[in-house]
């Protein structure tokens, strides 16, 4: 059951053919048996997993089944949810227990699904690798044996869903968080436009530019989960009124005379990425030629820029964010000899090394004497790159690019912070623009190993994203059950 897509089993679920308690047990027992190897989870939920599937069995025997009833899913722990361990993958949230619900998993509660438990991350979502965890970084389960990194920071969620471990999961794009690790891991991860799916109960990292997304094996299935995080959030001022609404598997947008015009960005053509993402960008974008599409040559003048504005805006919004936890209200406490002391050293044994150093780049920008000349001037080059891509489509409908430059590194690669900054590239820009963006499996590399391009559009575009990631994901016809944990 567990090489079933989130349709197939809704399929099989409805007809009867196996229950939601049987779908449930089998992932139960995958993560009982590969849980500790692979490191997704930081809380499983068993008892609230055979609950929810016994109570879905139910509603599906009444006639009153939900849009995702019965499917057994892992929230990444970032998302508060009610009586259950929520840690931002931190110590200073290490025993924290909400006694309230985020407003994307009471969604997807109200659709049917089952919560298997909380997946891991990078410690307050910041990071690449998943390696700031203080849990311990989640382990890719492609090419086991060579302990490669599932990415960052959405790292457990793409793990579990990709080692058959949740049938899809909850994930958050700061700055390519959902992207990036999809596209190590083989899966589909679908930035959606920013406002779409409300930040309510999510647990903030920068706020202008989180975007919580799914996580799922097909196309197909990000757009039916996507469907039921999205709607309009009154708790959340930064929440759209758009809705979006998906309820089976996506109408082409290419073939049967249908006109496109996809764009290439200019000013990635020189940046450096592996001969086999080369090749493999190049075979989608002949693919995509001879479905009907006409591909265009548009330019992001600032997009290379991106990455110095984002890594201004992100720290300054996270040290306004992070300055809640002071160790007086919840959390770690460490006690002081005064009040500053205890400030001082619950800061200093709850947050981890990433945060801390974010958290002190993000309040040298913000103090007085840097504001103009480092906050200002990225918010500046923010609005110039949103611009760019706004006069882009005014030449195409629709962009491709590269997720990463590569494939999945080993977890033991020693990079510096600016390095690891780097493997955004490919992904920061969209976060700074609002703009939906899905990365989808476009074929696997020389080593074995998948990798990942991108389809970006307009804001609020994400259904005509979804629906040209689906053609990309066609042509590349991969089968992205990791071999050494699937079973094949």
């Amino acid at each position: 059951m567990i090489n079933l897509t989130l349709l197939e089993a809704l399929e099989k679920l409805n007809s009867g053919e196996i229950t939601s308690v049987e779908l449930t047990k089998s992932y139960l027992e995958r993560i009982e048996k590969y849980g500790t190897e692979l490191n997704c989870y930081i809380t499983v939920t068993p008892e609230r997993a055979m609950a929810d599937a016994a109570a879905s069995d139910a509603r599906r025997a009444s006639g009153n089944a939900l849009p995702l009833d019965g499917i057994p899913m892992a929230m990444k722990d970032l998302f508060a949810t009610r009586g259950i361990r929520t840690t931002a993958a931190s110590r200073m949230l290490e025993n924290f227990v909400p006694e309230y619900e985020s407003t994307v998993s009471q969604n997807l509660i109200n659709a049917g699904t089952v919560l298997l438990g909380k997946a891991n991350l990078d410690e307050f979502a910041m990071g690449t690798f998943s390696k700031t965890s203080y849990f311990g970084a989640p382990v890719n389960p492609w090419q086991l044996e060579k302990h490669l990194t599932a990415g960052g920071s959405s790292g457990g969620s793409t793990s579990a869903v990709a080692g058959g471990l949740a049938l899809c999961a909850t994930g958050t794009d700061t700055g390519g968080s959902i992207r990036f690790p999809a596209a190590i891991t083989g899966m589909v991860g679908m930035k959606p436009t920013y406002g779409l799916c409300s930040r309510w109960g999510c647990v903030a990292f920068a706020s202008s530019l989180d975007t919580p997304g799914p996580i799922t094996r097909t196309v197909d299935d990000a757009a039916l989960m996507l469907s039921c995080m999205a709607g309009h959030d009154p708790k959340d001022s930064t929440s759209a009124p758009n809705g979006f609404t998906c309820n089976g598997p996506l109408e082409p947008i290419l073939g049967n005379g249908k006109k496109l015009r996809v764009g290439v960005i200019k000013e990635f053509a020189n940046v450096e990425i592996s001969p086999d993402m080369k090749s493999l960008f190049e075979k989608r974008i002949s693919d995509l030629k001879s479905m009907g599409a006409e591909i265009v040559e548009v330019s992001i003048p600032n997009i290379l820029d991106a990455l110095a504005a984002y890594y201004i805006i992100a720290p300054a919004e996270a040290s306004s964010n992070l300055a809640r936890y002071d160790g007086m209200r919840y959390g770690l406490r460490v006690e002081g000899t005064d009040l500053i002391d205890t400030y001082k050293k619950t800061r200093a044994a709850g947050f981890g090394d990433e945060v801390q150093r974010r958290m002190i780049i993000g309040t040298a920008v913000l103090s007085s004497e840097s504001y103009d000349v480092y906050f200002m001037q990225a918010a500046r080059v923010r609005r110039m790159i949103a611009d760019s891509f706004n006069s882009a489509f005014e030449q195409c409908d629709l962009i491709v690019c590269p997720s990463s430059a590569g494939t999945a590194m080993s977890l033991d690669t020693s990079l510096s912070p600016l390095e690891f900054y780097a493997l955004d590239l490919f992904t920061v820009a969209m976060n700074l623009a609002g703009i939906p963006a899905c990365s989808v499996p476009c074929g696997l590399a020389q080593n074995g190993l998948p990798l990942g391009m991108q389809v970006v559009g307009r804001r609020f575009d994400d259904m005509r994203v979804l629906q040209l990631a689906k053609h990309i994901e066609s042509s590349a016809s991969i089968d992205n059950r990791p071999t050494t944990i699937m079973g094949k």
